[in-house]
């Protein structure tokens, strides 16, 4: 069964009341699914063409596009200078699944820079992402044969955002005692590998090739 409204045509002809940027997209996409719903093209419907034109006129006050394309380049400049972990771990990822899965995914990547920055061979340590239920983080946890390292937010405050300890193989859960870490820790793997060695006693990493890392 399909169906039209007034409304969008109403908006369409009197677009007064829609002065920004969010409230022109809210309204063009409602148009938009007033037409799917009524079997109408929007690429024709006068009412959907007559508020994107009212979208670039709310933007008409805007900077120039070669100002705004300088901004955005120098944003991703500093996207890129801060990883998106890091900004995770501080913003948090609660009752957020995209935030949550991304948290997961940047985690696992981590926790493989660090295996590789301990010298660990493939096979040697397992890599767990348990995400829990919406209202924590969950967990991502490197398993070795004498290391445990896990990262989670929120449990144990700011700046301790990593737990490590001493295990004795990949069946031992418990470990040696707790030690604690950063985020920003984790972020540079070739430091935390010796300091890891260090606190934990580890047997030494075997020397690798120098890894760029994005």
């Amino acid at each position: 069964m399909t169906y039209d409204v007034a409304m969008r045509h109403q908006q369409a002809l009197d677009p007064s009341s829609l002065i920004t940027v969010g409230t022109t997209l809210h309204a063009i996409g409602a148009a938009i699914k007033d037409c799917r719903n009524a079997g109408k093209d929007a690429e024709t419907d006068p009412a959907v063409i007559l508020l994107v034109r009212h979208l670039h006129a709310v933007c008409e006050d805007r900077p120039s596009s070669l100002e705004l394309r300088r901004t955005c380049m120098d944003q991703i400049a500093e996207i890129r200078r801060t990883p998106v972990l890091r900004n995770l771990a501080y913003r948090g990822v609660s009752y957020d699944e995209t935030a949550k899965r991304l948290f997961h995914s940047e985690g696992r990547s981590a926790m493989r820079r660090l295996a590789d920055a301990l010298g660990l061979s493939d096979g040697s340590y397992d890599i767990r992402s348990n995400k829990g239920g919406p209202a924590v983080s969950g967990e991502i946890t490197l398993h070795g044969e004498e290391a445990w390292v896990q990262l989670s937010l929120g449990g144990s405050g700011q700046g301790r955002e990593v737990l490590y300890r001493r295990v004795r193989g990949r069946d031992d859960h418990c470990g040696d005692r707790n030690h604690w870490a950063s985020v920003n820790d984790l972020m540079a793997p070739d430091r935390f590998a010796t300091r890891l060695v260090r606190d934990l006693r580890l047997t030494s990493p075997v020397e690798q090739p120098m890894r760029l890392f994005a």
